[in-house]
């Protein structure tokens, strides 16, 4: 019976040390996909010794991968236990090991910046900040080692946390727990996704479709407002009452889509990508493409 493998305390710190560095070689195909592989170095030379499947661990850490920095940390540990299990001959196939990380990056991703950048951040700048106006060097210093300090421990334990768990979860592999939290991951990632696409894709189609003639009383007469700061104020009078700014109404095919179903294009959009990302289309193309049409489309007028 061949020896279990498991990773020890000092492997684990590898792994922490390397985490440091998650966005040195940040890509906009994969984005952190290169950091995450390093990260995971140590353990899978630790975990596989022959050749081919240290390949093909690295090869499945190669997918995409992004989240804050500094929270992806618990997803580390997650991952080095699975990756355990994993080596340790448990049936865990690459996509559930994927899932898990995509399931998880999302959310986590929402928590660091409002945790890191907008709290802990600004309160130890505003401490360093008071005492540098003084002329005190603890300030800047303050600073700087409070904030790595408070950095590093935060990713070390939390990677602990993610590893203990991890092992947690692997323990019924036969109960489908795995398989539960894979589906659940799944499920949280594309509700991500489909907020993320509302928030972030933008898309606007310019053209009108119809132009209406307004009867007089419906719009601002001009041309009959007194001068000065009278004709102002009776302007922002009928502005307010409703009437049009100019003497017909023009609909643009964008605000029909509105009207029927806000959004719709944004998530065609996203599913036109995600359907060329299955097609093994590279993201890089998706970019260049989408540039493209957006710079065609709004020199021709329709967007």
């Amino acid at each position: 019976m061949s020896e279990k493998m498991q990773l020890s305390l000092n492997d684990r710190k590898k792994v922490w040390f390397r985490s440091q560095f998650l966005q040195a070689s940040w890509n906009y195909e994969r984005m952190q996909n290169l950091g995450w592989a390093y990260t995971l170095v140590p353990a899978i030379k630790k975990l596989y010794t022959k050749k081919e499947d240290q390949a093909a661990a690295l090869k499945r850490h190669m997918e995409f991968f992004n989240t804050h920095p500094y929270v992806a940390a618990p997803i580390v540990g997650v991952t080095l236990a699975l990756e355990e299990e994993k080596a340790n001959g448990v049936d865990i196939d690459d996509a559930a090991i994927q899932g898990v990380k995509i399931g998880m990056m999302g959310p986590l991703a929402g928590i660091g910046d409002p945790v890191f950048w907008f709290t802990v951040r600004p309160i130890l700048g505003a401490l360093g900040a008071s005492l540098a106006i003084g002329g005190n060097i603890l300030g800047p210093l303050l600073f700087f080692f409070g904030w790595n300090a408070i950095r590093m421990a935060f990713l070390w334990y939390t990677q602990e946390f993610g590893y203990k768990s991890g092992k947690e979860i692997t323990k019924d592999m036969s109960g489908g727990i795995l398989k539960d939290i894979t589906k659940g991951a799944s499920i949280l990632g594309m509700f991500i996704l489909a907020v993320l696409a509302q928030r972030w894709v933008s898309i606007g189609f310019n053209f009108n479709v119809s132009t209406v003639p307004l009867a007089p009383g419906a719009y601002i007469e001009w041309d009959k407002l007194p001068a000065g700061g009278e004709g102002i104020r009776q302007a922002f009078e009928q502005v307010g009452a409703g009437l049009s700014q100019t003497p017909e109404k023009v609909t643009t095919f964008q605000q029909n889509l509105d009207g029927l179903i806000p959004g719709f294009m944004h998530l065609l959009l996203v599913f036109l990508c995600m359907w060329l990302l299955k097609k093994k289309v590279s993201p890089i193309t998706i970019i260049i493409g989408l540039f493209a049409v957006g710079i065609i489309a709004r020199l021709i007028g329709i967007m």
